[in-house]
């Protein structure tokens, strides 16, 4: 049976210390062996080639410490790149000529030209000694020396934890191996920067030597003129310095960010390698660059060709020997339908499988399957242009800057949302779910507008008649063709994105208090220690818990009052606590302290606010009929009492709603929040306020009194000295 390419490849890492030691005794006896002009091409294209590999290594590295080789590999680097020096030296000094590399350079890079050639080997020098090497062995200087002053501390810590039982034996050991390879890796680095520096200074000497050695060899062995001389080893000269810097610029530049952004068990060459092929894409990248680097005009296409295709080869093998592994693995996988995932209803990627898997990897599984994402919003197939970016659709930003809007606006911060599709809704319908269950849903028309009337144009216009979601006002889906027309006779006119967006924003005001969760309460007062600790130290644990905080948060976003003012809110907590800790009666004491910030927004001008108000008699009668608990307030109220006062709000609500106003109604403070209570379920945007929750310099302009039948009254009205006779004798 023949071999696999990832067997050989397997076979090649288990040998991979035989591998590198070979490698560091060629790079030895280039320091003393001639070579020929071929082999140095070779070996200057293998240079830059692992030069770019350890670079764009570095570039995927998560962690420094995770590329614990590079302080020795570099020092291998620069050791074989300075070996080449000397067999490339070795040539030109002795023949004039090593390779069509730094031919190369010397006539194509440079035109020609030793003295601009000169200046750019210069240039290359500098930044690589001045500036890059500099920087990156100044931060490995600092960062070496504080992690070694940090470590004695690190170890104290995870010696406490240890003891204190908050870790674990197994835990504590690999905390201090990590420990441990931090020290070791800025250390090494500290070191290895002094290589980069070395190197440096050494390519400027030996292009110095080569330049006046080949001159002298030249004139007095070789019988060329002086210009002649001069012109041909100055070339060939800088044009090996150039190779030669190149490659160490790279390195050094993989130094720096591996410095600004480490010991191992294995031997030095498992290490090197393993890390260095453990991302095929920096394999497949490499390869890329070396085929640009062939296909350079004048460059030799073989070696460049030759090293690309086997790190091709090579990223290719890995790849898909990591796809065979991942495949084999005996986990079992079910993708939910959360954020980006399949459309509910469509059968998970991968399925559920039959094989026994891991007890922790099974246990995770179940815990998705029972993880509910607290606001989702499900489209239908035929709104999936509208949240993709490429199709022009801006949904899934615009419900990022409702969150934000509402976090700026009401205090709250909404949780992430998940947009997906699903298969069982109609094309055009969406919905939206509070922790799975349903609370609202519409229908939209892609590539149509929702012109809605509502300054009662007589205009009609063509097109789907409808209704808009969220106020239920009148509406026509119209074209393109009729949004002039709609707009010249003062239609409100919007694009399907806005209106489930409107949908979303008023969705999420009504429910934010179901999103306040105690975690996210705590979230809030962990926030507010850093410049409230003593008000949060006085309420917490002591006054109340943060179960009594999330309820008082609650009722006030229930009523749509925000909660931005968050120190003033806990303050008016801390006051009343002592007296009560039911959270309805300090929701009531809070609203007092906040009537200065939310009620001016139902003002119909500034300091006047125009509200239905109850008869005193009327009123006088349902704080009779209040109803508390432990945990409730609310009325009692026989069915004709309560018929009327719906009916007489439906009146009158509606006559403020065609003048543009806000539905609004003043009772007193004993009646407010059982008064609320009752009418929430027939009128949700109904709003009751408190008289002692006006600002002081707010006046009530009247716009309608709720009276009781006179039927009622005289029923309820006590028998006393301001009773008329005749009344008192009915009643009797």
């Amino acid at each position: 049976m023949p071999i696999s390419s990832n067997q050989h490849i397997a076979n090649l890492f288990k040998r991979a210390d035989l591998l590198f030691t070979i490698a560091l005794f060629g790079t030895v006896l280039l320091l003393v062996l001639p070579v020929p002009p071929f082999l140095i091409d070779a070996l200057l294209a293998l240079n830059i080639g692992l030069s770019l590999m350890v670079l764009l290594t570095i570039v995927y590295v998560k962690d420094p410490p995770e590329f614990s080789g590079f302080p020795a590999m570099l020092l291998s680097l620069t050791l074989f790149r300075l070996a080449l020096n000397i067999s490339s030296t070795r040539q030109i000094l002795s023949t004039g000529y090593a390779g069509e590399i730094i031919d190369s350079f010397g006539h194509f890079v440079i035109q020609g030209n030793y003295i601009v050639g000169a200046v750019v080997f210069v240039i290359l020098v500098l930044i690589n000694f001045v500036v890059i090497t500099k920087g990156a062995g100044r931060i490995a200087e600092v960062s070496a020396r504080f992690t070694l002053d940090a470590l004695p501390g690190k170890q104290m810590a995870i010696d406490a934890e240890l003891n204190a039982g908050i870790i674990d034996e197994v835990t504590a050991t690999a905390r201090r191996v990590k420990v441990q390879k931090e020290a070791d890796f800025y250390g090494a680095m500290d070191g290895a920067s002094k290589f980069v520096r070395g190197d440096a200074v050494a390519g400027i000497l030996i292009t110095l030597v080569n330049v006046l050695g080949g001159f002298a060899i030249g004139v007095f062995q070789m019988g060329m003129t002086l210009g002649e001389s001069l012109s041909k080893f100055t070339l060939l000269s800088i044009g090996d310095g150039l190779v030669s810097q190149i490659p160490a610029l790279i390195i050094s530049i993989g130094a720096g960010l591996l410095v600004t952004r480490a010991a191992d068990n294995n031997n030095l060459g498992t290490q090197i390698t393993g890390q260095l092929m453990r991302y095929p894409r920096a394999l497949t990248l490499g390869a890329g660059c070396m085929v640009v680097f062939g296909l350079m005009p004048g460059m030799p296409m073989l070696p460049f060709f030759g090293f690309a295709a086997v790190a091709a080869f090579m990223a290719r093998t890995l790849k898909d020997h990591d796809a065979e592994r991942e495949n084999a693995a005996p986990t079992a996988k079910e993708k939910s339908g959360a954020k980006g995932a399949p459309a509910a209803g469509a059968p998970a990627a991968g399925g559920a499988t039959a094989s026994p898997a891991p007890s922790g990897g099974a246990n995770e599984d179940v815990r998705k399957l029972i993880e509910v994402d607290a606001f989702a919003i499900e489209i239908g197939y035929g709104l999936l242009p509208l949240a993709d970016n490429k199709s022009g659709g801006d949904l899934l930003s615009r419900v990022t800057g409702v969150r934000k809007t509402l976090a700026r606006e009401k205090g709250v911060v909404v949780p992430p949302i998940s947009v997906r599709d699903n298969l069982e809704l109609e094309a055009n319908d969406y919905r939206f779910l509070l922790r799975g269950k349903v609370l609202a849903r519409g229908s939209l028309m892609p590539g149509r507008y929702l012109a809605m009337n509502v300054s009662g144009s007589n205009v009609r216009l063509r097109g789907v008649p409808t209704r808009e979601p969220v106020f239920n006002l009148e509406a026509v889906w119209i074209d393109e063709s009729e949004k002039k027309t709609a707009e010249l006779n003062s239609y409100t006119v919007v694009d399907p994105s806005s209106v489930l967006i409107t949908h979303l924003s008023e969705t999420l005001k009504a429910h934010a208090h179901h999103l306040l969760g105690r975690q996210d309460v705590q979230a809030l007062v962990d926030h507010l220690k850093n410049t409230n600790a003593a008000l949060v130290a006085e309420l917490l644990p002591d006054l109340v818990n943060l179960g009594i905080i999330q309820r008082v948060l609650q009722n006030l976003l229930r009523e749509n009052v925000p909660i931005l003012n968050l120190p003033l809110i806990l303050e008016a907590v801390a006051d009343f606590a002592p007296l009560s800790k039911n959270p309805d009666d300090l929701s009531e004491l809070v609203r007092r302290r906040l009537g200065l910030y939310f009620v001016p927004e139902y003002e119909a001008k500034p300091g006047t606010l125009k509200a239905l108000t109850l008869d005193p008699r009327f009123e006088q009668l349902l704080t009779g009929k209040v109803h508390r608990s432990p945990t409730e307030v609310g009325l009692a109220l026989d069915p004709a009492t309560g018929r009327h006062l719906l009916e007489q709000l439906n009146r009158l609500t509606s006559e403020l709603t065609l003048k543009g106003l806000p539905a609004v109604i003043v009772v007193s403070t004993e009646t407010r929040l059982p008064i609320k209570r009752f009418l929430e379920p027939s009128f949700p945007r109904l709003t009751v306020l408190a008289f002692q929750e006006l600002p002081t310099i707010t006046e009530i302009e009247n716009a309608g009194i709720i009276t009781a039948p006179a039927a009622i009254l005289r029923a309820n009205a006590p028998a006393n000295a301001n009773t008329p006779a005749n009344e008192v004798k009915a009643a009797a």
